[in-house]
């Protein structure tokens, strides 16, 4: 199989994909559209004859502009590059933050941010770089990863430095959360969260709820309402499937349901028949992956203490659907708990008192 690098006669280029490639005094030049034409073992094989095992090679930088224009010497450059380090491939990325950082605390936001994919893909941090001494924001600090580079093409390494990027961008305050989580959902990243675990905000489900049934529209209106009832909201997320480990549920794969125009309906349907008083600013959505299948995204905003607590109509018990039954859970953690009687009877307790002393209006809108 022929190399996909090499260099020329004279040292002064490099051909990539067969494409003539040159150096603009920083590093040399490439396009995004050479990146998927190079195979990361022969890129590695051939740095290493022209600049030894040691020290660190030329870097390789990706030109700005995606059209084929090719002027090196004139080109901008985006922050991600590629070298040769002591014979291994590492990439070199920026990440910016609004908050002046050390290398400690860059290492703990990556590591609470972006640590699942990083294990996931097998990169190693090298060398982080702090930005403390900036005076202005955004800060800007330096990131290198050795990679690994068996069936990898350069694009393959520059795709995973852009969710790095992505993610940590988004989960800039150093811990995923609901927020983060519905903006890197909306725009189609859906697998950075993988290897993240379910939470006391996030609830995982690789089909769909069977709203056909009793059974799956009770269980769908009790998951919206555990985040109802909980502190902080939560994300019904219906398209991803998770394994099971100690102490839990991990994400491991996108696995999309069909979705079509009828979908957020039918959801939107079983949750208000289903669960009182509807959860205030709730949002329904899908987001499509491929023609006709995607994920449908549930997303409870905190709600008001004085609409809590949220009761289901309906529950499962000992694995019989009881339809007569009124239910109240909470979230915790990743597990779902029921409220005790003694909670509810004082949150009605307090009611009654409030209502007597004319503090708190009756359902016709009037002080009692």
């Amino acid at each position: 199989m022929a190399s996909t690098v090499r260099p020329d006669s004279h040292g002064w280029a490099w051909y990539f994909g067969g494409i003539e490639r040159t150096s603009n005094g920083a590093g040399i030049v490439v396009k995004h559209c050479d990146l998927a034409a190079i195979r990361v073992t022969d890129l590695v094989r051939e740095f290493r004859r022209a600049y030894g095992h040691e020290g660190e090679s030329e870097r390789i930088l990706v030109d700005f502009d995606q059209s084929t224009r090719y002027s090196p010497k004139n080109t901008i450059v985006e922050t991600t590059s590629f070298a040769l380090l002591d014979s291994r491939l590492t990439v070199r990325l920026s990440v910016f933050t609004d908050d002046r950082l050390d290398v400690d605390q860059l290492v703990s936001r990556l590591d609470n941010a972006v640590g699942p994919l990083l294990r996931r893909v097998k990169f190693t941090l090298v060398e982080a770089k702090a930005d403390p001494y900036g005076d202005a924001t955004p800060f800007n600090h330096v990131l290198c990863f050795s990679v690994p580079t068996r069936n990898k093409t350069l694009q393959d390494i520059y795709t995973v430095a852009e969710q790095i990027c992505t993610l940590f961008d988004a989960a800039e305050t150093g811990d995923l959360s609901r927020e983060t989580a519905l903006d890197l959902l909306r725009a189609g990243h859906a697998s950075l969260l993988i290897g993240h675990p379910e939470s006391d905000w996030l609830d995982v489900k690789s089909d769909h709820y069977d709203l056909a049934t009793d059974r799956g529209k009770i269980s769908l209106a009790s998951a919206v309402a555990r985040f109802c009832n909980a502190e902080g909201g939560g994300i019904v997320l219906v398209g991803m499937d998770t394994k099971r480990i100690p102490g839990g549920e991990l994400i491991k794969s996108v696995r999309p349901v069909p979705i079509d125009v009828q979908t957020l309906r039918r959801y939107r349907q079983a949750i208000e028949n289903r669960l009182f008083p509807f959860p205030y600013a709730m949002q329904l959505e899908t987001v499509e992956t491929s023609a006709g299948q995607g994920l449908v995204i549930v997303s409870v905003p905190p709600q008001d203490e004085e609409l809590k607590p949220f009761l289901v109509h309906g529950a499962i018990v000992d694995g019989r659907v009881e339809g007569a039954y009124i239910s109240i859970v909470r979230r915790s953690g990743e597990d779902s708990i029921p409220i005790s009687a003694q909670q509810i009877h004082s949150t009605l307790a307090a009611g009654r008192a409030l209502l007597r002393r004319g503090q708190l209006q009756t359902g016709d809108g009037q002080l009692g």
